[in-house]
């Protein structure tokens, strides 16, 4: 059983086989998958599942607090599991690609200011946009 399984589980959410397709397909997920990424892994696995079943489970492991859904600007809603411990993100926008991070000298500084402006920090949520740096030319500094 996955984790995400044992989450459905424990919140008492039934479990269809292809809500189980679904949630093996996600806690196997390296990276952060769109629903129709979703659809397509899951549909290899069971082509009876249709995208509008993606869709209704996604939202049901979001609405349960099992999957975090990111909109990291490409129009898209991309998912992840919740992880018990904090991370940030850094999107390639050239690629898409999701890297996560933790960075302590951020997480302090986000506290320090919130602190600052007469609030305590309870959540936040980070997210870095770049593009590739090119490797320095021959001679440059």
């Amino acid at each position: 059983m996955t984790r995400i399984e044992k989450l459905c589980a424990d919140r008492g959410l039934r479990m269809t086989d292809q809500r189980r397709v679904i949630a093996r397909v996600l806690s196997e997920a390296t990276d952060h998958p769109d629903a129709e990424e979703l659809y397509r892994r899951a549909s290899s696995v069971d082509p009876h599942i249709s995208i509008a079943t993606v869709y209704r489970t996604v939202r049901l492991f979001e609405d349960a607090g099992i999957l975090e859904r990111h909109d990291f600007r490409n129009g898209r809603s991309r998912y992840e599991e919740i992880h018990e411990s904090h991370h940030d993100h850094l999107i390639d926008v050239q690629s898409g690609k999701v890297i996560e991070f933790r960075n302590e000298e951020i997480e302090r500084l986000q506290k320090r200011v919130a602190e600052e402006l007469g609030f305590e920090l309870v959540d936040h949520r980070l997210e870095l946009y770049g593009v590739p740096r090119k490797p320095d030319e021959p001679g440059e500094q």
